[in-house]
């Protein structure tokens, strides 16, 4: 009788997630895309090479959606390697199974094989992107996607722009993202930089061979732009900046924001931002430039990638304007931004994280939790795996890894609860000289598991393990997260909190860790099903994440 009970009960819960995920899907269009995954020929940076693409392009199509619809998206893969694909800021509410992980909520699409997934827009408006989850390959296969507000609502929150543009930063290499991955795991070493950024597929004029396909965005004078801006470059968080120009930030990944003028914006690896630009200086070519924010005593890319604003309107300005300009000579060089920090200002960086945050007005309220269920203090290290074979160029018979609280995770459908509230050691995190010990790291596959609507608080923190800490950016499958709080040096769990925001801050699904510092994030688990925490890196390419997952009787 218990079991029948117990049955019943289930068959009841499940008729009911259903009807839920009936009344969301009812409250939008229905909209239907094909994806396919196939190698292309580009030339760039004086060479030609073949690689793995979305219907050809690169960047990708751009998925765009209204609030509240819901998106079928048939991959086919014509490639020669397995793929995923995650669509990054987007909750897929009860809907993990449509989320990308590889061995974590689907298996991968093999060659000649396709897969539909469906993707539930609940809460998001604004920019987030899509990507793939397998490997490197989303060095190659990622594009934009654009939420608009609920359809037959009112518009933003913000002036209504006159237009808008999308502007993805990527990662160019010249050889093949594959194979540069696969030599990273067979040697153990660090993995190759990348040859040039570029900007919508384009490095720009201070790279070889590239002035001539330089990313160039016409305007007019006078107008307001929305640029929709994603950082899908593998590895570095970034510095933009538009020459002479302010720029007003509105929305990061898929939330409003209280506007913020700056004259430069830093997006970490993973990180969207809606951006609005006003044309109002003297009509010319203007640049955009991008270059590394680095604080780590890793190597990194040098190179800046650069577009080119482009008054087209110059002759029809005002005559105040004209007067001290000849903007209608295309001979003119376009200026330079002076703002654009260099590659090592942490103060630029720390600063501009600080001044983030959520419009929290009536109709775009925040709802932070304030009383913890679940405290997570999460060590993120660049450790050591053990291995019989010298691999490793730091460390004879060692491999190069990364690690959360000392667990190097591993791709397998086996799966264990135990992943641990704390670091297996407590010790200075930040601090030099640390024991060599610390620098290996065990391997596992481990899940945290939490109560439906518990309030969820993670600090994440950096070490200096081996005498390389590094920035770490650091995404949350599922959710959009509150930061609360960021530092450097140790977090201290007594004094800390005491000076977290929780009135006015930023409402993200990724973050940068800052260099040998911490970062406070909460959330309530409303979201019940797998998902992934994970630092999106190419330096974390050897299988940084954890499992979490959320569970309850009354879902």
């Amino acid at each position: 009788m218990e079991k029948m009970e117990v049955m019943f009960r289930f068959l009841v819960l499940l008729l009911m997630n259903e009807l839920l995920l009936c009344m969301v899907e009812s409250k939008g269009n229905i909209h239907y895309y094909d994806f396919l995954v196939q190698e292309a020929d580009f030339t760039k940076l004086c060479s030609t090479k073949r690689m793995l693409t979305v219907n050809g392009s690169f960047p990708g199509p751009v998925l765009r959606a209204y609030r509240g619809d819901t998106v079928y998206v048939n991959v086919h893969n014509q490639g020669n390697y397995n793929i995923t694909i995650h669509w990054h800021g987007v909750k897929q509410p009860r809907n993990p199974w449509s989320d990308g992980p590889e061995y974590i909520t689907q298996c991968p699409i093999q060659p000649r094989s396709n897969f539909t997934y469906e993707i539930i827009f609940s809460t998001e408006e604004g920019t987030v992107w899509w990507h793939a989850h397998s490997d490197w390959s989303r060095a190659t296969i990622h594009g934009a996607i654009v939420v608009l507000p609920r359809e037959g609502t009112a518009s933003y929150p913000f002036p209504e722009p006159d237009d808008e543009e999308i502007v993805i930063l990527s990662s160019w290499f010249k050889r093949d993202v594959m194979e540069i991955y696969n030599e990273a795991i067979e040697t153990g070493g660090e993995p190759q930089l990348s040859d040039a950024f570029t900007i919508n597929g384009q490095p720009g004029d201070l790279y070889p061979c590239s002035n001539e396909t330089t990313y160039c965005l016409p305007v007019q004078y006078g107008k307001t732009y929305l640029l929709r801006m994603v950082n899908a470059i593998l590895n570095e968080e970034l510095f933009f900046s538009v020459a002479e120009h302010n720029l007003t930030i509105v929305g990061t990944d898929g939330a409003y924001t209280k506007p913020i003028i700056t004259n430069y914006i830093m997006l970490t690896p993973g990180q969207t931002m809606d951006v609005l630009l006003t044309t109002n200086q003297s009509p010319r070519n203007y640049y955009m430039a991008a270059r590394t924010f680095i604080s780590s005593p890793l190597p990194f890319h040098h190179g800046t990638t650069t577009g080119i604003l482009q008054y087209t309107n110059c002759c029809h300005s005002p005559f105040s304007i004209l007067q001290y300009t000849s903007c209608c000579n295309s001979l003119l060089s376009p200026l330079f931004p002076t703002t654009l920090p260099n590659y090592k200002d942490e103060a630029a960086a720390l600063t501009f994280i600080r001044r983030l945050g959520s419009l929290a007005s009536k109709e775009y309220p925040i709802d932070v939790p304030k009383n913890i269920d679940t405290q997570i203090i999460m060590t993120v290290s660049l450790t050591l795996l053990p291995t019989p074979e010298a691999s490793c160029g730091r460390e004879i018979g060692d491999r190069c890894s990364a690690s959360l609280n000392n667990i190097m995770h591993m791709e397998q459908n086996i799966f264990t609860d135990d992943f641990p509230d704390r670091p297996p050691y407590s010790y200075n995190y930040t601090g030099g000289n640390l024991p060599s010990s610390l620098s290996v790291a065990s391997q596992g596959t481990k899940v945290k598991v939490v109560n439906y609507n518990e309030a969820v608080e993670i600090v994440f923190q950096g070490t200096n393990v081996g005498g390389v800490g590094d920035n770490h950016p650091m995404h949350l499958h599922g959710y959009n997260f509150y930061l609360v709080g960021i530092g450097l040096g140790n977090f201290n769990n007594e004094t800390d909190p005491k000076n977290f925001n929780l009135n006015d801050l930023p409402y993200v699904n990724t973050i940068g860790v800052p260099k040998n510092g911490w970062a406070a994030i909460r959330f309530r688990a409303t979201n019940p099903g797998m998902g992934m925490v994970y630092a999106l890196s190419s330096r974390k390419a050897y299988n940084l994440g954890h499992e979490y997952g959320s569970h309850s009787k009354e879902w």
